[in-house]
């Protein structure tokens, strides 16, 4: 061990010095070497290091030496430090006792009870007592805590804010001397982190100056995190190489003879068997190994079919219930699975034990989130972390390629701050007043702004802030005096928000069998799909509805061997491709293209590609035919410097490598203005890679250029914005927005409850709340920056911008079918599609004859005959409305006309002729959800071998709707 190795060590006291040879700890790891030194000098100090290199003992050595020592008395300490003041015990006048000296502050509940059992030993031996708190602690616990404050406590960043507001602990709060903040990465990119920012400021108003320690495995952007981390105080940055510890391989499997033999089994494809076959041999080349896949939905299709084949595979992720998780965390630690699948929900470290092997299926869409999962493996000191990229198509392969170089160059991803949450000082201000009583507004102002996410608030806003608090009486505002004080609902608001995590109603799933819960579903995913007699996946099992009760929030399901089943639609899955992720697959393109034109093959331009990204032959090969079929139907290449604009029928497609928010934006652009044109809606979809417009007949090609090259970049964020103002996605935001102001219930109290969306955004269209909302619309899911820059770059010519007739072999790569494919194929649909039918038929209908228009008649479907007639007149010009569709009857029925009501006449018109034409059948389509005239046209015409496949086309639909509902307002 040489003097460099150890000169770490030597900062640190004889007691710590002493404990580290008890526990085997002879050498520092590299972020121990680099990082202990200013910690043992008590300064802000960010470490960023792989996972599992000790980056908790980097941060807690010096703490715990801080907290035990008297006069430093480690060799080449450049100061002594200060003991803390004695215990009650050792106090003459057995005075109070002392408070908390270290908080250690986690995102995870999970997180917490890891570490807990990693400081508690060193806890043990110093004499130092270690504690936990958090929402699951006991009463008796937290009263102990309040009493007889521990040495350290690991808590969250909620319970902290709790902590804040309670008198004795406050007090105890007051002799905090360090925070280390855990996984402060993914902390510092969310609400979350911004009210956590604001709860550090707090704590320094009560104990002063105290060092901040944060911990982070991948961090993009260093120093913006360290000012997160210190509200922009001074802070050293020590920084270990994560990329150069980290080994991956990215592959599509090739298909063999067992894939075939395999799909049969699996009742699906025998690519998508392929899939399977490959995890399941890299778990059993390995001792334990986590599988990544990047949603909820897809980690419950990869673990049906692991479940199908029995292979000792767990799965994990957020919408198991807690005991659920925890029982396999233990069944894999202990060896008895052999691998864990999982979403992010395993990205923060929870202790599973040892992990050899990280597999990734399909792209991880960021280079922060594949070093954060690959980093599970190999944790033993210098150690490389190895892992496999399990890719499916070539978009998949393309952007994992581009993730996993950028990985191995370390150039992550910045993390997104979120600049200036109005809903978070609206949480935060009630909290502020709870704690200190009567407050100068400027006080609080102070406060707040001093948190590295608010340093550009200005005054003014906070004001309206307060102000809007007032009117909801959540707090008092005296703006004469300019004081805040409480009221009779400022302490019920603080402890009901105490979280900035949205408040989402869930359901609980349960067993009608057992009485126990299987997990939970997003209430959205109820509302749009769950009914009676459906099928859906979860904790890679089979699930039937038998009931829903929307009273009790709960679920009641049983189990099913029939393999196919609706994936449940988790909300917020979708995990977006930046754009410089986007633009490298768009830079590979243009790196092949020349070498297509030159003669050569996929084969031999994925042997070049090879020199520059880590896949075998087999896999660069079978991405680079999709390129090869592209020159060779001699279709223009697209890349960020060249954008394709293809067209069939009334799809066009916008090749566009720009990342998922800057094509969200654009796209959003084209089907306003485009919208506009054709005074009707426009279909959207979009992916990284292209941006995909369901048109009107009426919109031509040059239609969509002109967009393209004549919109003002200046106006793209006010185009959007009114794009956005009767969208549900923002009334979603508004209304959890509005929920922290405490203005939501205000509003639904003025009516019957739940308030429309529509109402909601026209009540608070000039406030804080609205301005809130739509930042964060635009901060999680747009980029209008970018989007402006392409219209700039088009607008200038260094952006080309060419069309093309017909879809193009890269233009149809399409979106990834979110795990889908891992079910069985659409023909063993039965179970699925019968249910569909018998909704159908049970659905009621309004027909009315738009001949006399005098009769109407609400009936179920199954009544209506195969060739509906009025018995008034004996027309056959019979329209099929959806049941609540009174208003469309009254405008039939009207002499004079609004030019709404010319529109509502003219729909029924269509419908009565579809009715006229196809009778019955036409009924059928156009019951189904969000299916008008013009869709059941398309189902009805398709030509057709059974009754099955036109249910099938009918259910295709409902789902489209489902998943573009918003862009139809």
């Amino acid at each position: 061990m040489t003097d460099g190795d150890v000169a770490a060590f030597t900062r640190l006291g004889s007691t710590v010095r002493g404990a580290l040879s008890e526990r085997g700890f002879s050498t520092p790891t590299a972020p121990q070497q680099v990082a202990i030194p200013p910690l043992a000098a008590g300064q802000n100090t960010l470490v960023i290091a792989p996972t599992g290199s000790g980056k908790t003992e980097t941060a807690m050595l010096p703490v715990f030496d801080d907290l035990v020592a008297g006069e430093g008395e480690g060799e080449g300490e450049s100061e002594p430090r200060t003991a803390r003041r004695p215990s009650s015990a050792e106090t003459p006048d057995g005075g109070p006792p002392e408070g908390f000296g270290a908080l250690y502050i986690t995102p995870l509940r999970a997180l917490n009870r890891d570490m807990l059992e990693r400081l508690e030993w060193w806890g043990d031996y110093l004499d130092l007592e270690v504690d936990v708190r958090h929402g699951d602690t006991t009463d008796y616990q937290r009263s102990k805590q309040a009493e007889d404050p521990p040495d350290v406590l690991i808590t969250t960043p909620e319970t902290l804010q709790a902590m804040l507001t309670g008198e004795r602990l406050r007090e105890a709060l007051q002799d905090v001397s360090h925070v280390v903040i855990d996984e402060v990465h993914e902390l510092a990119a969310s609400k979350r982190g911004a009210q956590l920012a604001i709860g550090l400021e707090r704590l320094r108003d009560l104990a002063g100056e105290m060092q901040r320690i944060g911990l982070s495995a991948t961090v993009g952007d260093p120093d913006e995190v360290a000012g997160f981390l210190t509200g922009g105080r001074p802070c050293e940055i020590r920084e270990i190489d994560v990329g150069s510890n980290v080994d991956v391989d990215v592959r599509k499997p090739e298909i063999t003879e067992e894939d075939e033999e395999l799909a049969g089994k699996l009742m699906t494809e025998p690519d998508t068997a392929s899939h399977v076959r490959l995890i399941r041999d890299l778990v059993a080349e390995h001792e334990s190994t986590l599988i990544f896949v990047n949603t909820r939905q897809t980690a419950e299709a990869v673990g049906s079919r692991f479940k199908e084949l029995d292979l000792p595979i767990g799965v994990h992720h957020g919408s198991l219930s807690k005991e659920a998780r925890i029982d396999v965390e233990d069944r894999f630690k202990s060896g008895e699975l052999d691998g864990l699948l999982c979403t992010s929900s395993m990205e923060l470290g929870i202790d599973v034990g040892s992990v050899d092997h990280v597999i990734q299926y399909k792209s991880p869409r960021q280079v922060t989130r594949l070093l954060q999962r690959i980093g599970r493996a190999g944790h033993r000191q210098d150690e490389v972390s190895r892992g496999t990229i399990v890719t499916t198509r070539p978009d998949d392969t393309f952007e994992a390629l581009s993730i996993a170089r950028r990985a191995r160059e370390g150039e992550v991803e910045p993390a997104a701050i979120h600049e200036g949450s109005l809903d978070v000082v609206a949480n935060q201000v009630p909290g502020i007043v709870q704690s200190r009583g009567d407050t100068h507004l400027r006080e609080a102002y102070d406060t707040v702004s001093r948190a590295y996410p608010f340093r550009n608030l200005r005054e003014e806003t906070f004001r309206e802030v307060v102000s809007e608090l007032d009117r909801n009486r959540i707090v008092w505002f005296d703006e004469g005096e300019d004081r805040i004080e409480t009221t009779g609902g400022t302490w019920q608001y603080v402890y009901a928000n105490l979280s900035m995590i949205p408040d989402e109603e869930t359901y609980e799933v349960h067993d009608i069998a057992s009485g126990g819960q299987i997990g939970t579903l997003d209430e959205r995913f109820v509302v749009n799909f769950a009914e009676p007699g459906e099928v859906f996946v979860q904790r890679g099992e089979m699930w039937r509805i038998s009931e829903i009760d929307d009273e009790e929030g709960r679920v009641k399901v049983s189990p099913i061997e029939d393999p196919a089943g609706e994936v449940p639609s988790w909300i917020g899955q979708e995990i977006p491709v930046p754009a410089a992720v986007a633009g490298e697959v768009g830079e590979i393109r243009e790196v092949a293209r020349p070498q297509f034109e030159a003669g050569a093959d996929a084969t031999a331009v994925g042997r070049e590609l090879s020199n520059r990204y880590p896949a075998d032959e087999y896999t660069l090969g079978e991405a680079c035919e999709q390129l090869e079929r592209q020159v060779e139907s001699e279709s223009p290449m697209p890349t960020a410097k060249r954008l394709v604009l293809e067209r069939q029928g009334r799809t066009i497609v916008l090749n566009a490598p720009f990342g998922h928010t800057a094509n969200e934006t654009l796209g959003r652009v084209l089907s306003s203005l485009l919208g506009q044109r054709a005074g009707s809606s426009v279909g959207l979809e979009t992916d990284p890679y292209r941006i995909e417009l369901e048109v009107p007949t009426s919109i031509a090609t040059s239609d969509v250029l002109e967009v393209l090259e004549g919109t003002d970049p200046d106006h793209v964020e006010t185009i959007v914005e009114l794009g956005l103002k009767n969208s549900d996605a923002l009334a979603f935001r508004l209304a959890q927005v509005s929920a922290k102001f405490g203005a939501l219930k205000r509003w639904q109290g003025q009516g019957s409850g739940r308030i429309s969306n529509e109402r909601l955004l026209a009540a608070l269209e000039d406030t804080p709340m609205y301005e809130e909302a739509i930042r964060e619309v635009f901060h999680e899911d747009l980029d209008a920056e970018r989007a402006s820059a392409v219209l700039e770059g088009i607008q200038s010519g260094e952006i080309d911008l060419v069309t093309h007739r017909g879809r193009t072999p890269v233009g149809q790569g399409g979106r990834s079918s979110g795990g889908k494919e891992l079910l069985a194929p659409e023909n063993a649909d039965a179970s699925v599609i019968e249910t569909v039918r018998e909704r159908l038929q049970n659905d009621r209908v309004i027909l009315l004859c738009t001949h006399c228009k005098d009769w109407k008649v609400k009936t179920k479907v199954k009544r209506v005959r195969d060739q509906p007639e009025c018995p008034e007149c004996g027309s056959t010009r019979i329209a099929s409305l959806n049941p609540w569709a009174d208003e469309v009857v009254q405008a039939v029925r009207a002499e004079e006309k609004d030019e709404e009501q010319e529109k509502m006449t003219e729909r029924a018109y269509r419908a009565a002729s579809l009715v006229q034409s196809h009778g019955k059948q036409a009924v059928i389509a156009m019951a189904a959800r969000g299916v008008g005239p013009h869709n059941a046209a398309q189902i009805i015409n398709k030509l057709r071998e059974d009754e099955s496949a036109f249910y099938r086309d009918i259910l295709s639909k409902e789902r489209e709707y489902a998943r573009t509902q918003s862009f139809w307002d």
